[in-house]
């Protein structure tokens, strides 16, 4: 992100801002009779509102498991909506709760995505280096599928590389065999699924049907992003809070114990890695304008307003909790986090993620 904004490297690629979504996801261990190894299924809308963009997916792994979660992009509105209690309620949904219950939930992680897609590549060479895969943001979003371009971008990158080394060429090669490379192609066909979603779940399907049986991912246009996520937050009197129903247990859970099965951990005398750019901000701006959103939208609930010995509230920060998802540091309304890489190597431990 420094990088990118340093060298503006956005401005000599395709132009537009990053945006993101939040997935959350669980790996379970379910009943034999209910697996179907192979099978994929991909949702899109509920338990979302009509004006919020995301989607589920679930995958029947090997040895009786299944990938869950839930897709939700970081431009919602509504500053109560909470990703991690979506996630929960999508979860109840008949279809999904047949499905998961007798199983065991194994483990559960979060981490965001880039969606920007074609229009918002940068140019991904600058002076010492390269940027390649998802750091680029290289993701097909309708396909929630970004691996393989993350590979062929770093093929490119050490082609141009090598070539750089051993004949003298310029790196600024990487760029123009990328965009001459099927990446560039398949990503453009995918370029307006993402942005079609900005006029809301009913208008998006229609562009999006368009899109794919009438131009196939050629149309004479490109459909532009709205405003970047933090600042597509709107004010909290705009909305009416959202009351989520507890979790069960059984399929549903609270955050502490989806923590647990993530297995992360920070040591307690270390650096912050979570700073405030102002410490005023959460109190001044966040609180009173957008009702603390920096409570909901982390998924490992690492921010929370406490009572201090006056009765006033104040934001805490657990940063042993952090699932390093970068959500703060995309989704905060006056951009006021930063997420730095912790020391030791510390965060969550995943095995089969």
């Amino acid at each position: 992100q420094n990088i990118i904004t340093n060298h503006k490297l956005r401005e000599s690629g395709q132009g537009q801002h990053q945006t993101y979504a939040l997935g959350i996801k669980e790996v379970w261990e379910i009943e034999e009779g209910k697996h179907k190894p192979g099978s994929v299924v991909h949702t899109v809308g509920w338990p979302l509102d009509m004006k919020t963009y995301g989607g589920s997916f679930l995958y029947h792994l090997d040895d009786r498991q299944l990938a869950i979660g839930l897709v939700v992009a970081l431009n919602y509105r509504n500053p109560f909506l909470s990703p991690y209690d979506e996630f929960q309620k999508f979860k109840q949904h008949p279809a999904i709760r047949t499905l998961l219950e007798g199983g065991t939930v194994l483990q559960y992680g979060a981490r965001t995505l880039n969606e920007g897609g074609f229009q918002s590549i940068p140019n991904p060479v600058f002076p010492g280096g390269a940027i390649i895969g998802c750091s680029a943001g290289f993701l097909n979003v309708p396909k929630i599928k970004g691996s393989h371009t993350a590979m062929k971008s770093g093929m490119l990158a050490a082609e141009a590389t090598f070539k750089a080394l051993v004949e003298g060429s310029s790196m600024d090669l990487y760029w123009e065999n990328l965009k001459k490379s099927w990446i560039w192609d398949e990503l453009y066909r995918a370029r307006n699924y993402r942005p079609a979603f900005e006029y809301g779940f009913i208008p998006g399907m229609a562009l999006s049907a368009v899109e794919r049986y009438i131009f196939k991912g050629k149309s004479p246009f490109t459909l532009k992003h709205g405003k970047p996520d933090h600042e597509a937050t709107e004010m909290a009197n705009l909305h009416l809070p959202i009351s989520y129903p507890k979790p069960d247990g059984q399929v549903s859970f609270d955050v502490p114990s989806s923590l647990y099965r993530s297995n992360t951990n920070h040591e307690h005398d270390q650096p912050p890695h979570l700073r405030l750019r102002d410490p005023a901000v959460p109190e001044s701006v966040n609180l009173p304008q957008y009702a603390g959103p920096e409570s909901r939208y982390c998924p490992a609930r690492v921010y929370e307003y406490v009572s201090d010995e006056n009765g006033d509230p104040k934001l805490h920060i657990n940063a042993q909790n952090c699932l390093h998802c970068k959500a703060c540091d995309i989704k905060d309304p006056k951009q006021n986090i930063e997420w730095t890489v912790p020391e030791g190597g510390g965060g969550p431990g995943y095995t089969v993620m």
